[in-house]
């Protein structure tokens, strides 16, 4: 019996001309293989969904975390749901096509050598990390060097926080949440932690812009591989995808980025990595 495979991808981008071709090529090896998809699948949710359902049909099991992207209301989007209220509803539609969610019961991914809790978390960030001149300095000063570096995250306008007052406290919010269901994870359990939004800093170091590592994370994770006992972090967002280490413990950045990316990278656009 083949053993089953764990894949992740990330940052699919499907409405980029060029990137959605991809879709057909995330396929399984095996009728028991898994397939997490660490956010950023596009910003309409209609085709967020159209393509989540798609991969479902081919893998046993798909566990998704929001991105920045599919949080985003646009002009142009049908759906105008706006932040928690629109989080909520990309939930309940990815239970209509039976994909995992950052609300739902944690998968265990059975084939490792002890149970591996599959976490999905859907965190934020909260601006905590910054440049060496941007500490300590007041967010309104971090945001302005940032636009002086020509650095401004789309997230500034169309990442709507409603009903908290910033995004800052949905993210405070959303770390509350996660660290109650993370603490019930049986001991006896290793973990796949799995968030769009890298746990860590140090994977934000190759930024060409090192002013954006203010929209990718917070320091209130940076020892949650290590405290939730993770064989491997998944995440995505930063568009360079690649392996480290930390403490022990496997990074993956499973993003297949914009063409203009993947595009100009020796080994071509790589649409899905192997996990486990």
């Amino acid at each position: 019996m083949d053993v089953p495979n764990l894949y992740a991808t990330s940052d699919l981008h499907v409405t980029h001309r060029g990137n959605e071709p991809f879709v057909d090529q995330i396929r399984p090896e095996t009728s028991e293989d898994w397939l997490i998809v660490a956010g950023d699948v596009a910003e309409r949710m209609g085709t967020v969904v159209d393509t989540l359902a798609r991969l479902r049909e081919r893998f046993a099991t798909v566990v998704w975390v929001p991105g920045n992207h599919e949080l985003w209301t646009t002009a142009k989007d049908p759906d105008q749901h706006r932040g928690e209220e629109r989080y909520r509803e990309l939930v309940d539609r990815c239970r209509g096509i039976d994909v995992v969610t950052p609300e739902d019961e944690f998968p265990v991914w059975p084939y490792a050598d002890k149970p591996l809790t599959v976490a999905p978390l859907f965190l934020l960030y909260d601006y905590s990390w910054r440049t060496p001149r941007a500490e300590g300095v007041p967010l309104s000063e971090a945001l302005r060097q940032a636009r002086e570096a020509g650095v401004v995250c789309t997230d500034e306008y169309l990442l709507h926080p409603d009903p908290y007052p910033s995004r800052q406290k949905w993210c405070s919010q959303r770390l509350e949440y996660s660290e109650k269901r993370l603490v019930d994870i049986p001991s006896d359990h290793g973990t796949v932690l799995v968030s769009h939004w890298p746990l860590h800093r140090h994977p934000t170091e190759p930024l060409y812009y090192p002013e954006f590592a203010l929209w990718c994370g917070t320091e209130e994770t940076n020892d949650w591989h290590v405290r939730y006992r993770a064989e491997v972090a998944v995440y995505g967002h930063l568009h360079i995808p690649r392996t480290t280490y930390r403490d022990g413990v496997r990074f993956e950045e499973v993003s297949l980025g914009y063409p203009r990316e993947w595009s100009r990278r020796a080994r071509g656009a790589v649409p899905m990595r192997r996990v486990l």
